[in-house]
């Protein structure tokens, strides 16, 4: 087990964005996710995916959301997809995603989703037929949808994140709650080999396992950041890095620890729980250059 601390993150740097670089260039990403309980759920992963140095984002959510979504966030092109009669994303939504996706570098799927969409049978048709080259990260419904995927998750050679946290592993690895509390470290590199990619355990720490190597450990950013919606902005962050062309693993420890320590700056200036989750954002690109 390594720590993941600023060390580490000097040795394993994210790319260099040139000074002649356009929006394309900068990457470009695919967030799909939301439902008519959660509407709000992609702006904040869509904001952080900004925030985090992403150069164009698209948003995808059920088609009463997508109009609101698209005022409340300007910058992003916003896509409606077919509701079922939960309100959830329908799996008829998968070929609209796999249209849009030809036009981005990477998807992040799931915040905002509930159990009541079509989260399976989307993740089985986009992993079938998604080209290789771009990376994928998985999120809440979406992490159950890869459950019974790993062999069409390891086709994509490490290029897809899973994000659970601990409700979302034991469904993930059919485990018991015990086994995430008394050995998230091991769980998590099993979860990395069955699935052959990245797996981020969200935890009071975090816990990052890759195939092949050292597993990695973030102390966390405090309890402030046990409040709905920190998921949603953690997704974007590492979208946005995923996008930049970071490899996998270090997108995902560098999406961690500039979530984590966004949340501990929020606590030193306005005490450490009450703060939103949209709160972080602000404090995301000023730790790019944070001594």
């Amino acid at each position: 087990m390594i720590t993941l601390d600023a060390d580490w993150l000097a040795e394993h740097p994210l790319p260099e964005i040139e000074a002649e670089t356009d929006k394309n260039a900068r990457g470009r990403v695919l967030i799909a996710g939301g439902s008519r309980t959660v509407p709000g759920a992609l702006a904040l992963t869509g904001e952080a995916a900004f925030r985090a140095g992403a150069g164009k984002v698209q948003l995808a959510t059920v088609d009463p959301a997508a109009l609101p979504l698209g005022i409340a966030m300007p910058e992003a092109a916003v896509f409606g997809l077919p509701a079922n009669e939960d309100g959830e994303i329908a799996a008829e939504a998968a070929s609209k995603l796999l249209e849009l996706l030809q036009a981005c570098d990477t998807l992040v799927l799931g915040p905002g989703m509930g159990p009541q969409s079509a989260a399976t049978p989307i993740v089985q048709r986009l992993l079938d037929e998604n080209e290789r080259r771009r990376t994928i990260l998985l999120d809440a419904a979406a992490i159950g949808g890869a459950r019974d995927c790993a062999a069409a998750v390891r086709t994509h050679a490490g290029r897809i994140v899973l994000t659970p946290h601990p409700g979302e592993m034991v469904q993930l690895m059919g485990c018991d709650e015990a086994e995430v509390r008394d050995g998230p470290e091991a769980l998590a590199r099993s979860a990395a080999e069955r699935f052959g990619t990245i797996v981020l355990l969200k935890r009071a720490e975090t816990w990052i396992a890759a195939p092949g190597e050292q597993v990695l450990r973030y102390e966390g950013g405090g309890p402030g950041l046990a409040t709905a919606g920190s998921g949603d902005v953690l997704a974007g962050i590492l979208g946005g890095l995923l996008s930049r062309g970071a490899e996998p693993r270090v997108a995902a420890a560098w999406a961690v620890w500039l979530h984590g320590e966004s949340g501990r700056r929020r606590a030193a200036a306005s005490g450490k729980i009450g703060f939103l989750a949209r709160e972080l954002l602000g404090e995301i690109p000023r730790l790019f250059t944070a001594d």
